[in-house]
């Protein structure tokens, strides 16, 4: 069984799974393990470029006006491995190559392969999706042996709350700076997980654009911001263009000193580990008396005005 992923969330889940070995091929985007050890056969034009979140929204949006893709397969190599199962997605044409585009490379393929298509919504479609790999692969039983412990963890954390009764928090994940877009698909769902309310968000839908006057209106208690393939390092650099906006200080968020800057695979690469990782940081933000951010993970998260790495 030779497999090959196209996204680097059912990636990660392979690893997880300890099912690796039957993986030949990732993409670019995938984890630094998974490219140091497969062959990369998927590429970005944008790879390697240095482009603003209006640049990044900009270019996206022209190539979707045109019917374009700005990802391309190393047709070569995915002939060379003659791969028995291909694994993509069709929830987001922006951020990953999507079926389409798959399908184009496949159809010209000496050896036909399977092609298996995530299109998770919601938490529970992304768990499902384990489960979908797994089975495959020919591994089922790995899938849930590696979703019962991450249960367990959202089970712990559901447990602290209901014990302390503790009232949910008003937040807002960005999913986008420039223009600003409102959280979508399964991150209301880890907010909810994690004790908190995200009253602009979308949940199990698209993330939208989400002007700043609702932002305002809104007010949010907690702000978290996470542009979807940023690190904070990364996000920190453009977090002027929101802290010049009009009324940021007047924020409860920006008052109450509780601004974050998140990894983006805590919310949208969705591996089920990660998005776990995502719920048990965003709980300790909400709720800080009742969780700690594990020390594994404190290196993605920046506290904007500690102006430190929590």
């Amino acid at each position: 069984m030779k497999a090959v992923s196209f996204l680097p969330a059912a990636t990660q889940m392979i690893y997880d799974m300890g099912l690796q070995d039957l993986l030949y091929g990732v993409t670019f985007e995938c984890p630094q393990k998974s490219r140091t050890e497969k062959e990369i056969l998927v590429r970005c034009v944008l790879e390697g470029k240095d482009y603003s979140s209006e640049e990044i929204d900009r270019i996206f949006s022209a190539s979707k006006a045109q019917g374009k893709s700005l990802y391309y397969v190393e047709e070569d190599k995915l002939q060379a491995i003659a791969p028995d199962i291909v694994i993509t997605q069709d929830v987001c044409e922006v951020c990953q190559i999507d079926t389409k585009c798959t399908q184009a490379v496949i159809d010209n393929l000496e050896k036909t392969p399977l092609i298996i298509t995530l299109t998770p919504q919601s938490l529970t479609d992304v768990f499902q999706s384990a489960i979908t790999i797994a089975s495959a692969l020919g591994r089922e039983e790995a899938a849930f042996h590696y979703l019962a412990n991450l249960q367990n963890r959202i089970d712990t954390a559901i447990d602290i709350l209901r014990e302390h009764r503790a009232l949910p928090k008003r937040v807002m994940v960005m999913e986008w700076i420039e223009p600003i877009y409102n959280c979508g698909h399964w991150i209301p769902h880890q907010i909810a997980y994690a004790g908190g309310v995200d009253m602009l968000s979308n949940p199990s839908g698209d993330s939208i654009v989400t002007s700043w006057e609702k932002v305002l209106k809104y007010d949010p208690e907690v702000l978290v911001i996470a542009p979807c393939g940023f690190e904070t390092k990364r996000s920190l650099e453009e977090l002027h263009l929101l802290s010049s906006q009009k009324g940021w200080e007047n924020l409860q968020a920006v008052q109450n000193k509780s601004v974050y800057i998140l990894d983006y695979d805590l919310f949208t690469q969705p591996s089920a580990s990660t998005l776990v990782n995502g719920i048990e940081i965003l709980a300790a933000l909400f709720h800080p008396t009742l969780f700690n951010i594990p020390e594994s993970l404190k290196h993605k998260v920046y506290a904007v005005f500690n102006e430190i790495l929590v």
